[in-house]
């Protein structure tokens, strides 16, 4: 597990041409249902347009699937000018060195990771459950709240549970997810050795009363209240 060390890219052109490599290595099959421990990871940055400063965190937790509890939660944070600036198509290489840092303090490494963000949902295949996927060797899933790329194959029903391909051309990238009815659609795509039908069913796998997977809620939870630890600091 390489978990001390991530490129840094120096031009747009050098990170998209990573991407389009590292793309290559990506294992869309495998089944992660027997998974007990996943790890969930979600971020938070101060923006320019709100009360939020200091440095952005980053959590990872870890959730155990027998007990559907929570056994762990690891943060790390960086300051703005340690990461890579924020671009759309391009966040691995902003969030994912704060991943790796959370991740190294957890006490044992999850066997599957949840990640807020695409996974091959993405212009050149590697959103950032890819790419943290293919640096870590381990079975990732992204799931995404909103659509970076792609096209729904056809309207999404409303009630729960409901599901459409997400494609990109005729090639099929993702799924739109309707966790809970009336709230928005997910975007859950496969990042590194899972199938793509085995990645929605093991989201369904997961879900409870809220828009979001419960180790990714959690996840989220967690970073906003790290967020507004270190605003006040």
């Amino acid at each position: 597990m390489r978990l001390d060390s991530f490129a840094r890219p120096s031009t747009l052109q050098e990170a998209a041409a990573l991407q389009r490599t590292l793309a290559q290595s990506v294992v869309l099959a495998g089944n992660p249902c027997k998974a007990r421990y996943i790890g969930a990871l979600d971020a938070s940055h101060p923006t320019r347009f709100s009360r939020q400063k200091g440095p952005s965190v980053a959590v990872a937790v870890l959730w155990d699937r027998q007990t559907g509890g929570v056994l762990e939660v690891a943060t790390a944070q960086m300051d703005e000018a340690e990461l890579f600036p924020y671009i759309p198509g391009y966040l691995s290489f902003r969030e994912a060195p704060l991943y790796l840092a959370a991740l190294a303090r957890l006490s044992r490494l999850p066997e599957v990771l949840l990640v807020d963000g695409q996974g091959i949902a993405h212009p050149r295949r590697l959103g950032i459950a890819a790419h943290l996927g293919v640096h870590l060797n381990l079975p990732t899933i992204g799931v995404a709240k909103t659509l970076l790329f792609g096209r729904p194959e056809s309207p999404l029903p409303l009630e729960a549970g409901s599901a459409v391909r997400l494609l990109d051309g005729e090639t099929q990238i993702g799924w739109l997810f309707r966790s809970r009815s009336g709230v928005r659609p997910l975007v859950v795509s496969p990042g590194h050795r899972v199938g793509m039908e085995e990645s929605l069913a093991f989201m369904r796998s997961l879900m409870g009363k809220t828009r979001l997977p419960e180790p990714l809620r959690q996840a989220h939870l967690h970073a906003g209240l790290q967020r507004r630890l270190v605003n006040v600091r």
